[in-house]
């Protein structure tokens, strides 16, 4: 029985689960929205969601704390020079999931999530 266990899988190991989100976590801080299954989404949102809460406060402590989550420089500078000054007067609810429809290879529901606000794609 998994009573009590919160979180999903994702059918990976923990090491992978976790580098999994913090690569999706970059991806939206840099692109401002991401595509990718329902199931990650969800996970996703509850990653990048406290980091954001930390970013609407510029200081070294919060910066490290970010920087050990995502050990990612560009990343951070925009979390906190962009993303944290954006969301300042907003007391929480930062992203957005769209559901898409399903996937045609397999039928797994997709979803964008995006940055509320910032939704759109930011190309480089």
């Amino acid at each position: 029985m998994r009573h009590r266990k919160a979180g999903r899988r994702l059918g990976r190991t923990t090491a992978h689960r976790k580098a999994t989100v913090k690569n999706m976590a970059v991806a939206l801080f840099t692109h401002n929205a991401i595509e990718t299954t329902l199931a990650k989404s969800k996970e996703l949102r509850g990653f990048a969601e406290p980091l954001i809460t930390m970013a609407k406060k510029d200081t070294v402590y919060n910066r490290r704390r970010a920087f050990a989550a995502l050990r990612d420089k560009s990343a951070v500078s925009r979390l906190f020079n962009e993303i944290g000054p954006a969301f300042a007067e907003r007391p929480g609810g930062y992203t957005r999931i769209l559901r898409l429809g399903n996937r045609l290879g397999d039928a797994s529901s997709m979803a964008r999530i995006e940055l509320v606000g910032l939704g759109e794609y930011e190309e480089e």
